[in-house]
């Protein structure tokens, strides 16, 4: 019994600790990889890097500066990177958007995914934001409110025909859409494809700041394209969309996450 022991103590639980450490640290940059906050650990690794050199080499001018600064240093670290700190443990704690039954969300998807067909056929550009975790009140109150049960009729109305409310996005939250004519925040990345227009922007530029997920429909191609995470997944087929959406809208899967960013 006692040599069952003392190989669990020299074996196994040294093992279990490193595979256990070494999955946390894989979740980890996942994580961060997926919330484009990749900066922030470079950063930190960086001071690290720095101190420990100062420590080793007993450089004592600059150990006391860090020492004095490093408070200061992780309070601006968190003003600066606090949307992606902010996304981090949104998707930590992240729930599902429909709260209804299986029924119910299969419903609403066909609904939106007939809609977008549609759209896309008749070359009607679309913009449909679909809230998760993250409020978008700010957004919803500078839109026009609806409050409708979601529909495939009610959303071609908006947007097949030329109303005051088609060229804004379509805010829906638990199967109901809050408002119309709602004007997204425009993406600041630089590697976006001229082609993509101001639709495709808006889209990106949402998911940026929060963790909605965008269902775009091209004006100019019909191509239909997912924008999530600060990525956008341009012309996909349906089948493909509607397994990603219902994914993303209910969580009852996991994406990969390593589909490569405006694939075309």
């Amino acid at each position: 019994m006692s040599e069952l022991m003392l190989a669990i103590d020299r074996w196994v639980r040294p093992t279990l600790d490193v595979a256990i450490l070494a999955y946390l640290i894989y979740v980890t940059y996942r994580l961060l990889i997926k919330t484009q906050a990749i900066q922030l650990a470079k950063g930190a690794a960086l001071l690290v890097v720095v101190y420990a050199g100062a420590f080793f080499l007993r450089l004592e001018t600059m150990s006391w500066v860090l020492n004095l600064l490093a408070p200061g240093l992780i309070i601006a670290l968190a003003i600066i990177f606090q949307p992606e700190l902010r996304k981090i443990f949104i998707k930590l704690g992240q729930g599902g958007i429909f709260k209804r039954g299986q029924g119910s969300r299969s419903t609403q998807l066909d609904a939106i995914l007939h809609a977008a067909e549609l759209l896309a056929e008749r070359r009607r550009g679309a913009l449909l934001a679909f809230v998760r975790y993250v409020a978008l009140d700010d957004i919803v109150e500078r839109g026009t409110k609806i409050d409708g049960e979601v529909s495939s009729a009610l959303i071609l109305s908006i947007f097949e025909y030329d109303t005051p409310l088609h060229d804004g996005a379509l805010i829906i939250k638990e199967g109901r859409i809050l408002a119309a004519g709602c004007f997204l925040p425009l993406s600041e990345q630089r590697d976006i494809k001229r082609s993509f227009g101001t639709r495709h922007r808006a889209a990106l530029g949402l998911t940026e700041s929060s963790d909605a997920v965008v269902l775009i429909v091209s004006e100019e191609t019909g191509a239909i394209s997912l924008a999530y995470d600060a990525r956008l997944y341009y012309n996909l087929n349906l089948p493909s969309l509607r397994r990603r959406l219902g994914q993303l809208l209910d969580y009852s899967g996991r994406l990969s996450g390593d589909e490569v960013a405006f694939d075309e």
